[in-house]
């Protein structure tokens, strides 16, 4: 599986942006999915996840109630709104695929496949 990410860039506190991650080489339907990220000088940690259905959701504390993850299988995409901002969201954001539902996973061992990761900056 190929996971490419976009979506992310430069935005002032309080703002929004919507990641995406596009899945490539093989059905997407049979996978969960879940975006981490990394800020500098932190260790990579889980933001959100979503069961390969759809039907599930996790949302990290620091997230919940501003970001939304959801995905169109149909499409192979997974994406992330982001909303209300912060300047401490500023990190790498990655997407992963977990082959192994149903159960959500947030731990990045978990996770069998990887997109390359874009940058999200939050200013102040």
């Amino acid at each position: 599986v190929q996971l490419q990410a976009s979506g992310g860039g430069l935005v002032q506190a309080g703002g929004s942006l919507r990641l995406s991650c596009v899945a490539s080489g093989r059905t997407m339907s049979t996978l969960n999915m879940g975006w981490f990220r990394q800020a500098p000088g932190k260790e990579r940690e889980i933001v959100a996840a979503i069961s390969w259905s759809g039907d599930n959701a996790y949302y990290v504390d620091f997230v919940k109630g501003r970001f939304t993850i959801s995905r169109d299988n149909a499409k192979r995409t997974v994406n992330l709104q982001m909303n209300s901002l912060k300047p401490e969201d500023t990190a790498v954001y990655y997407c992963a695929a977990d082959r192994r539902p149903p159960s959500i996973k947030t731990m990045e061992y978990d996770y069998n496949y990887w997109g390359q990761g874009t940058q999200v900056t939050v200013s102040s």
